[in-house]
Formats: C-alpha cells, sequence, structure tokens
C-alpha cells in the first residue's frame, strides 16, 4: 500500500506541448515559438515531443521572458 501512496505523490515532470500552452494561457503556435527559441525546453519519447515541467516555472518566474533560457 506504501508504494501505492508514493507512485500517486509523485509530479509530473514532463507534460505535452498543448498542456504546456494551457498552463501559460497561451496558443500551441507560441508554445512551439517558445521551444524555437530555447525558452521551453523538450525531450522525445518515441514520436512524442514532451516539455520540461521545469522550463514551464523557470519562464514564469523570469522577471523578463529573455532571461528564461
Amino acid at each position: 500500500m506504501s508504494y501505492l501512496r508514493e507512485v500517486t505523490d509523485v509530479k509530473p515532470v514532463l507534460c505535452s506541448v498543448t498542456d504546456a500552452a494551457r498552463c501559460l494561457g497561451i496558443g500551441k503556435t507560441k508554445a512551439y515559438d517558445l521551444i524555437s527559441e530555447g525558452l521551453l525546453e523538450t525531450i522525445s519519447i518515441g514520436s512524442r515531443r514532451l516539455v520540461k515541467v521545469a522550463s514551464i516555472h523557470r519562464l514564469v518566474e523570469a522577471p523578463n521572458i529573455g532571461e528564461a533560457a
């Protein structure tokens, strides 16, 4: 039973580009722009491109968007 509790306590470290855009309140096109600019970090797993949640936090916490990189 403790294993199940540990699994449910795990916070996501990756999310889809669509989910990242939704979290930031922007469209997918702008999310892909931020990825191209290096402001959102992604990894590929198979054919999926996933955004690192930590990079979303860094982007939001940066005083200016250019300082998030």
